[in-house]
């Protein structure tokens, strides 16, 4: 049987409004006939009127606007008449994955996971993007995109979708969405890209847009799983709500069999596992609260706590190695720092290379403009940064000038401890471990040592995280 929630089981027929909103989704779109087999006793289980559950049913049913029929887009699938082992289910899928797709372990590893994630949709928090990238065409993200869609749970494929109809789509559909070439029309486009956004975390996955011949405002829900594919680098907040899946060119002597050549009933097998799976474990995959590398700033936390979360259920060496990709591919910032963190790392070498403990301002600005390849040097028209520009870079971090004694003299300047803040949040550190989290395995789904690809793994330490709770971050994406 499927397994209860402690909370569902001790109010009884009373469920949380997020659950009862899932069931009358799942309501609305039963064939007439089927609806009515069931509606007294889905009324009655609920703990509603027969009445009240008929007219949101209604509802839901003329929201639903679309141009297709749900079954026909979206034909059911039958879970496996067997109980499943997740971890050999998600070593399955990297096999298929590697079959297809020129990819190294890591990207291998979180595609997968994010691919089991999407029939989790309905039990977790978080919905990370999966970005889909290269540097250039000819690399296999059409051909990733399309192999996701072949095993995640309702792929909708929609490239070049306005942004009303991602709302809308994801409103009656409830979809895993598919957007290809995102290079070509997602760039310029904010309003799809604020709709995307919106759907990162379940408690904002919400927008409000009017409606009809009366302007009234409606609500659409814009959670679900996303995958986007596209040349380059997309928008900074996409980026930040994403596990990059980055691809590169095959090589001559590299072969990957064609997806269009593939046996079809392989990913339906697959997706009736899937299915199963998240049948059996959706309960416990919804209260798990997994450990996760304090390295990982905290949006790739929040990124990589749904696949974690399934990568630790699976047991094996799902546990390990998931949290080797979330380090090898979220575990560093690759961007280059903006102009004021370049300026505090380049005033953190000044006072370490010289052991200052205080400073004057045009001392400063003379050690920071002695490379000529930093900016300082021509920061002002071709000219020095001024003390009054460099007084308000400073003033961005709440670091302002103040008279300080120097033998003698007093001048205008800076004490080493006023940047002791600033040094701390915004400029990495160098020295932090990579992995600060115990791997915890669900105890009833711990599995032996696997063997594949043993060539492919690293052996990472584990030290015990003391502190779990992940810490608030003052940067200036913080809250973007």
């Amino acid at each position: 049987m499927k397994d209860i929630p402690l909370e569902q089981a001790i109010n009884g027929a009373t469920m949380p409004l997020e659950t009862l909103e899932q069931e009358i989704q799942r309501l609305s779109r039963l064939s007439p006939l089927e609806y009515d087999q069931v509606r007294k006793a889905e009324a009655e289980r609920l703990g509603i009127l027969l009445s009240t559950l008929d007219t949101e049913v209604k509802k839901r049913r003329r929201s639903q606007t679309t141009v297709h029929d749900d079954k026909a887009l979206f034909p059911r699938v039958e879970p496996w008449h067997d109980p499943v082992d997740p971890a050999a289910l998600l070593d399955d899928i990297q096999g298929v994955l590697r079959t297809y797709i020129i990819c190294n372990t890591e990207i291998a590893v979180t595609a997968t996971l994010w691919i089991a994630f999407t029939w989790f949709i309905e039990f977790v928090q978080v919905a990370p993007i999966a970005m889909i990238t290269a540097p250039e065409k000819r690399c296999g993200k059409s051909q990733l995109l399309d192999l996701i869609g072949k095993l995640a749970s309702r792929p909708l494929l929609a490239s070049g979708i306005s942004p009303a109809a991602i709302y809308r789509v994801i409103e009656a559909y409830s979809p895993t969405l598919l957007i290809d070439e995102a290079d070509s029309f997602m760039k310029d486009n904010e309003d799809a890209r604020g709709i995307i956004n919106s759907g990162h975390t379940r408690a904002s996955a919400n927008i409000i847009r009017l409606v009809g011949e009366n302007h009234e405002p409606k609500q659409f829900s814009t959670w679900g799983a996303k995958a986007i594919s596209g040349i380059g680098k997309q928008a900074d907040t996409l980026m930040d709500r994403s596990v990059i899946l980055e691809l590169r060119r095959k090589l001559k002597h590299e072969k990957v069999d064609r997806l269009r050549h593939a046996d079809l009933k392989q990913f339906e097998i697959l997706k009736m596992r899937l299915s199963r799976f998240s049948e059996d474990a959706g309960p416990s995959i919804q209260d798990a609260r997994p450990l996760i590398p304090e390295s990982l700033n905290d949006r790739a936390q929040d990124n990589w706590e749904p696949l974690l979360a399934i990568a630790d259920f699976a047991g094996g060496h799902w546990p390990e190695r998931a949290r080797q990709a979330a380090l090898k591919i979220s575990g560093m910032d690759t961007d280059p720092p903006s102009l004021s963190v370049e300026l505090l790392q380049d005033i953190q070498a000044a006072f370490e290379e010289r052991r200052w403990l205080k400073v004057k301002s045009a001392d400063l600005i003379e050690a920071l403009c002695e490379d000529d390849m930093k900016p300082w040097a021509i920061y002002n028209r071709g000219q020095r940064i001024t003390p009054r520009q460099l007084a308000n870079r400073l003033g961005e971090y709440k670091i302002h000038p103040k008279s300080v004694r120097l033998g003698m003299a007093v001048s205008k300047g800076y004490e080493r401890d006023q940047f002791d803040d600033a040094f701390t949040r915004y400029i990495p550190s160098t020295d932090s471990p990579l992995l600060s989290a115990t791997t915890l395995q669900h105890a009833s789904n711990v599995q032996p040592e696997r063997v594949t690809d043993e060539a492919d793994r690293e052996k990472l330490p584990h030290p015990q995280n003391h502190d779990a709770t992940r810490k608030p971050t003052l940067d200036k994406a913080c809250n973007v």
